[in-house]
């Protein structure tokens, strides 16, 4: 295993994106970026229809981000998880929306640091790995430094928590969307890198607009992580130079087209297994970006792997109009 924290390289638990054929894929790229699973929430797992747990083996290290505030819900959340095997639990005090919010829990959370402090004492009173926090750096009008300060303390304190991957961006709770939640609050990095120094006990992530492994660097030299989301998911070969970059491998980095044949077996398995081929490839569609050849890519797949009865010949299909000179 690395000698580094397992927070150095993540990828982002993004809703309707990081699923477990997204988690297999980016495995497939790097062997050391913790991954996480998309937010699950407590009432989900609890109630829900279907296994909200599931994840292959294969995906290690991997992360369950749960969404909840009831206390006890997500102590037996968090039990189930580490008994299903993951490698950290992440309890969500980023995410803006709506619904989110009328369920008391995400971003306005971040108001209330006395409940996030119980809920994260709670799971680690009832698990052996990582309970941490995914926040942002305020909400609304409540985006001090100071805000900021209490929220990490009281949680650090109260609640034991010493691991966060900070989104250096508030959250505004009405007037904009999630997708604007991302995009228009100003990123604020040096605020992360200060809770750092205010906190050098704490392993201190950070998240938001990090769009390449020279940026990633940078914040490493303040921090003891990075987390990707967007980039890594929409330009996923950014993920295949990680382990050589971030964690000293001296392994080759692996060609597109060796990543694209590495999925062979595992989606001739999920197929046999009932899955939808699109719902394995959508994940795949970015890994050729801005090489000859990628539109193609990208176009046959879509147009052909929703097809009833659609198989791997699909994606050999479309891998074959990558140029075959092209050594990549």
């Amino acid at each position: 295993m690395s000698s580094y924290p397992l927070q150095r390289f993540s990828v982002a638990p993004m809703l309707d994106w990081t699923d477990r054929h997204c988690r297999y894929f980016h495995r497939q790229l790097s062997e050391h970026a913790l991954l996480y699973t998309e937010m699950v929430t407590t009432g989900a797992i609890i109630h829900g229809k279907g296994d909200f747990l599931a994840y292959n083996e294969e995906e290690h290290p991997v992360a369950l981000q749960l969404g909840g505030s009831n206390v006890k819900d997500l102590a037996h959340c968090a039990k189930l998880a580490a008994d299903r095997g993951y490698d950290e639990i992440n309890l969500n005090v980023g995410c803006p929306s709506d619904r989110v919010q009328n369920g008391r829990f995400g971003a306005c959370l971040m108001s209330e640091p006395e409940l996030v402090a119980e809920c994260i004492a709670e799971m680690k009173a009832v698990v052996d790995i990582p309970v941490t926090v995914k926040t942002r750096i305020g909400i609304d009008d409540q985006d001090s430094y100071e805000f900021l300060t209490r929220f990490v303390s009281v949680v650090h304190e109260q609640g034991g928590c010493d691991q966060f991957t900070i989104h250096a961006r508030k959250a505004w709770l009405s007037g904009l969307s999630p997708k604007e939640n991302r995009e228009i609050p100003p990123l604020d990095y040096p605020r992360a890198y200060q809770i750092k120094k205010d906190f050098p006990q704490l392993v201190v992530a950070v998240n938001g607009g990090i769009k390449t492994l020279e940026e990633a660097k940078k914040h490493l030299a303040h921090l003891d992580g990075v987390m990707v989301g967007r980039e890594a998911y929409q330009s996923p070969y950014l993920l295949a130079e990680v382990d050589q970059q971030l964690f000293g491998s001296d392994k080759p980095i692996k060609k597109r087209r060796e990543i694209v044949e590495s999925m062979y077996p595992y989606i001739e398995r999920q197929l046999e297994n009932g899955a939808h081929l699109g719902h394995i490839t959508r994940h795949m569609l970015g890994l050729f970006q801005s090489m000859p050849g990628a539109r193609q890519w990208r176009r046959y797949i879509s147009e052909n792997a929703h097809k009833p009865g659609s198989g791997i010949e699909v994606v050999q299909t479309a891998l074959a109009k990558i140029p075959a000179e092209l050594d990549v």
